[in-house]
C-alpha cells in the first residue's frame, strides 16, 4: 500500500511540474492588422519557433487597441506603428523599451477615374485639400489604429477637421484595413492605407495608388517590451529572446526576404541599442 501511494504521489508531482513548463513555451504579441493580414507573421514566426521552441501567439487589432490591451497586461510584447503612442506608452510606465524594427509607407488610393484629380500632385497635403475641397468621398478606418492616427495627423497638418464632415463626404468604418478598403472600393472613394495592406488586398477592382512617395507617408513599426513593474506576470525571458532575434541579423533578414507577388512589403531598420 505504501509503495502504491508513493507511486501515485510521484505521478501527481510529475504532472503538476509539466503544466507550467508547457505554458511557458508561448508568448502573447499584441500587434496590428497590417502585419498579420499581409502574411508577415506566417513567414517570420515559424523561423523563430523552429529555432527556440517558443510559440508566438498574435492578437491582431488596431494600434490603439493593441496598446490598451498591453496596458491591461494582456501581452508579453507589443508591435505596432504609431511612434508617438508607443513612446507615450513607455513614458506612462506600461512599456519598458521601444525599438525600431522595420518600415514601409502609406499610400492614398482611389478610383482610377480620380474625380478629385489627386493623382496630379505628389504632396499628400495638397491631395487631401483636393478631396476636402471637392467633397469627394473619403473612407477612414476611424478605429484609433496606427493608420487612423496617421490620417488624422495629415488632416491636422492642412487645418481640416474631418470629424465635422462625418456622415457626409467623410465616412468612418470603425473597422480594420481590409473592411475599410472594401467600403472604399464599393463607394468609389479615396482611402489611406499602408502599402503592405494594399498589396495583399484582394479586391482592388478599379482602384489604384494615386499618391505615394511623400516623406510624410513614412510608416515606422516599433516593438515595445512590457515593464514587469507594471505587469509582473510578463514572460520576460521568452519575450526577450524574440526581441533579440527580431532585431538581430536573422530576424532582420527574414523581414527583408518576405515578398508578395514579387514585391517587398517591409524594410528592416533595427538599430543597435534600440531607439
Amino acid at each position: 500500500m505504501i509503495d502504491k501511494l508513493r507511486d501515485l504521489l510521484l505521478l501527481v508531482s510529475v504532472s503538476v511540474v509539466a503544466v507550467p513548463v508547457s505554458a511557458a513555451e508561448f508568448i502573447l504579441l499584441q500587434s496590428t492588422t497590417s502585419t498579420q493580414n499581409s502574411g508577415l507573421y506566417d513567414h517570420l514566426l515559424p523561423e523563430f519557433e523552429n529555432k527556440t521552441g517558443i510559440q508566438v501567439r498574435v492578437v491582431a487589432v488596431g494600434t490603439g487597441q493593441a496598446i490598451k490591451n498591453a496596458g491591461n497586461c494582456d501581452a508579453d510584447l507589443l508591435l505596432v506603428h504609431s511612434r508617438a503612442a508607443e513612446e507615450a506608452f513607455v513614458a506612462s510606465g506600461g512599456g519598458k523599451e521601444r525599438h525600431d524594427v522595420m518600415y514601409n509607407d502609406f499610400v492614398l488610393v482611389g478610383p482610377s477615374a480620380d474625380p478629385a484629380r489627386i493623382g496630379e500632385v505628389t504632396d499628400v497635403g495638397a491631395a487631401l485639400r483636393k478631396i476636402a475641397g471637392g467633397h469627394s468621398v473619403f473612407v477612414s478606418r476611424g478605429d484609433d489604429s496606427g493608420t487612423h492616427k496617421k490620417e488624422l495627423s495629415l488632416w491636422g497638418g492642412i487645418g481640416v477637421d474631418p470629424a465635422a464632415h462625418s456622415g457626409g463626404w467623410y465616412r468612418e468604418t470603425g473597422s480594420g484595413m481590409g473592411a475599410t478598403l472594401n467600403v472604399a472600393v464599393a463607394m468609389d472613394a479615396y482611402a489611406l492605407t499602408d502599402r503592405a495592406s494594399w498589396i495583399s488586398f484582394g479586391n482592388q477592382a478599379g482602384h489604384t495608388i494615386l499618391v505615394e512617395g511623400d516623406p510624410a507617408l513614412f510608416n515606422q513599426y516599433g516593438i515595445v517590451t512590457i515593464d514587469p513593474a507594471h505587469c509582473p506576470n510578463v514572460k520576460q525571458a521568452a519575450s526577450g529572446r524574440f526581441v533579440e532575434w527580431l532585431l538581430g541579423p536573422e530576424g532582420q533578414a527574414a523581414i527583408a526576404a518576405f515578398r508578395l507577388d514579387g514585391q517587398q512589403l517591409f524594410y528592416p531598420n533595427a538599430k543597435d541599442g534600440g531607439s
